[in-house]
């Protein structure tokens, strides 16, 4: 079943590079099996859809588990800064939250 979403989400971004739900949908898939693949799926996304909000959650969780911190803690700040502007206040305080709990990790 997995592997019918993979195949199914490439195709669609396949037929459509610039898809940022594809994109995001992808990583979302493939976050557990292939860490190159999502590591240059949420790259991309960051770079080339940055109005995307719901990327910056999980791109920061992820990055936080692979150990780059600095990378996540960039993620959650410009998303933060993202989500203000677009007055997504829902994922807003969700993205807070996450913020404040990747921060209490270290102490």
């Amino acid at each position: 079943m997995k592997q019918n979403r993979i195949e199914q989400l490439e195709k669609y971004l396949s037929e459509d590079p610039n898809d940022a739900f594809s994109k995001y949908a992808l990583a979302m898939e493939l976050k557990d099996e292939d860490e190159e693949r999502t590591i240059q799926l949420y790259d991309d996304l960051l770079s080339n859809h940055p109005e995307y909000g719901g990327t910056y959650y999980h791109a920061a969780n992820f990055f936080s588990e692979l150990g780059d911190r600095d990378k996540a803690e960039f993620i959650y700040i410009k998303g933060l800064e993202v989500l203000e502007i677009q007055q997504d206040y829902h994922g807003l305080r969700e993205l807070k939250n996450a913020y404040q709990n990747f921060q209490f990790e270290d102490l």
